[in-house]
């Protein structure tokens, strides 16, 4: 195994999703665009892409950027499904950030003739 497949294989967001102090006081937005996702549909197997478009404005915490670049790489050899997958993002950058306000768009490219945008924005999220 290449050293690449062993870091994205062996990913624990949980320990490995690398967080730092946000050192600013006012609101800022941070766009972060990640356009090589990748995944597997957890029927056929075949792979799935998509542009994740994430978007918050930090409370105490930003995400270091290669930490969410491993994190959304890790997904490669995942059966997941397209809701599946920008809902688990969702809940782990809200949990770890906790930030004032986040979005997080998944653009997956068409596939059968069918084009999925997932879109999970805070301010329309009731907390449970």
């Amino acid at each position: 195994m290449r050293y690449g497949e062993k870091i994205l294989n062996e990913f624990d967001p949980e320990k490995d999703l690398e967080i730092w102090p946000n050192k600013h006081k006012k609101d800022y937005i941070i766009k972060i665009t990640l356009p090589e996702f990748t995944c597997l549909c957890p029927r056929s197997g075949y792979p799935d892409f998509a542009t994740i478009y994430l978007e918050y404005i930090p409370n105490e915490w930003v995400v270091e950027l290669k930490a969410i670049k491993l994190y959304i790489n890790s997904f490669m050899n995942k059966n997941i499904s397209h809701e599946d997958s920008i809902n688990e993002i969702y809940d782990l950058l809200d949990r770890k950030l906790k930030p004032k306000w986040m979005k997080i768009v998944g653009d997956f490219n068409p596939r059968g003739n069918v084009h999925t945008v997932i879109e999970i924005d805070s301010n329309l999220v009731k907390k449970q």
